[in-house]
């Protein structure tokens, strides 16, 4: 194929890729015109008829359609026409374009409604047309959002189970290597080993609190009349087993029944308790108290609270993101994903999660779940 033949077919598809774009202009235009003829033959008709003063309302009423369906370039030629059409019809001296002085007031009433309903359809459609679009735009955005989120949680569960086995083999051959090797080791090579071996185990920590988010998010909600009290003595047990020896005071209140995911609703009572714990390691004894707030109509409102460290209120905002933690590993230890797990289980039962403390006054943190038995 030569140059000029393809310079000539690049001419050619502008040209037919602006066919459909004329052709609905033309048809924009033609049912403009086509409107108001159609106002007009009908109040030339129901005049034949000897009934009068209809022409002013079917004359709006096309104006209306027009500006409505056809934008405001063929309102404007509405517009225009039905000016002359009621001039020239209805106005006298009637079939001239004249204007008798006794009808100017009548003429400029019309002419007055005519312009006000053209320019409110036509800025209606418009907001209209802006609100369909930002409505589309936020679905994009909500269903992009939505696949993004299902893309991250799918990594970071793909990313935190492959690194379960080589962090094992790790942990493994570390422990085999203390060992076996304790008798020819110096102090320095023992404390490097015992150093691998607590990081691995840091690490382990880390990846099961990742995939137990990762899983909060993927996971249904499967929602069943739960005694919340039962539940709490069942969170309360595990988390004893892991306090040794320490002198805690324990009050639990009495809880109700409610509707919700029994395993999700554990998990976020005993991240809620292990947090308890962890931060009155420095109380003696230590005291926390497992309680029902205030509800409202729609929401059930579990409370921890704990005469603990307690932490700075400028600083709650950071409480419930994923790896945000006000005091160092070397304090307290924890991977900083605990709250933020029980700020997603809240979520998902329609409330939400959120704390109060000062700074060595200890802490108090609320778990709210809706009363709805839906999902």
């Amino acid at each position: 194929m030569d140059q000029a033949n393809l310079d000539g077919k690049r001419a050619v598809a502008p040209r037919e890729a602006e066919l459909p774009k004329r052709l609905s202009t033309i048809r924009r235009y033609g049912l403009a015109v086509l409107a108001v003829s159609a106002a007009l033959g009908g109040a030339l008709l129901v005049q034949m008829s000897h009934l009068r003063e209809v022409e002013v309302p079917l004359l709006l009423f096309a104006l209306a359609i027009v500006a409505w369906y056809c934008g405001p370039g063929p309102a404007v030629m509405a517009l225009l026409l039905s000016y002359f059409s009621f001039d020239y019809f209805f106005v006298e001296p009637l079939y001239s374009f004249a204007i008798a002085p006794a009808e100017l007031a009548y003429f400029a009433v019309f002419a007055s409604f005519g312009a006000l309903v053209t320019w409110f359809s036509v800025v209606r459609r418009r907001v209209e047309q802006n609100l369909r679009e930002a409505r589309d735009d936020l679905e994009k955005r909500g269903l992009q959002l939505a696949a993004s989120n299902k893309e991250l949680e799918a990594f970071a569960y793909t990313v935190s189970h492959d690194l379960r086995a080589p962090l094992r083999h790790m942990a493994g051959f570390s422990e085999l290597l203390q060992k076996n090797s304790a008798q020819v080791l110096d102090g320095k090579s023992k404390r490097y080993i015992g150093v691998i071996l607590e990081s691995a185990k840091k690490m382990g920590t880390l990846i099961d609190d990742l995939l137990a988010f990762s899983r909060i998010g993927r996971a249904e909600t499967n929602k069943i009349a739960i005694s919340l009290g039962q539940l709490a003595e069942e969170a309360l047990a595990e988390v004893r087993r892991g306090t040794g020896d320490r002198k805690i005071v324990w009050k639990v209140d009495k809880l109700p029944v409610a509707y919700g995911d029994r395993a999700m609703l554990r998990l976020a009572l005993v991240n809620l308790i292990s947090n308890a714990v962890k931060f009155t390691r420095t109380r003696t004894p230590a005291e926390i108290e497992i309680g029902q707030a205030p509800t409202t109509d729609d929401q059930i409102v579990l409370f921890v609270r704990d005469n603990g460290v307690g932490f700075d209120m400028k600083y709650v905002g950071k409480l419930f993101g994923v790896f945000q933690r006000l005091h160092s590993t070397e304090s307290f230890e924890g991977t900083g994903i605990g709250l933020a797990t029980v700020q997603r289980i809240a979520h998902r039962h329609g409330g939400s999660a959120w704390g109060e403390g000062a700074v060595d006054q200890g802490a108090t943190f609320y778990l709210s779940i809706s009363k709805s038995q839906q999902n």
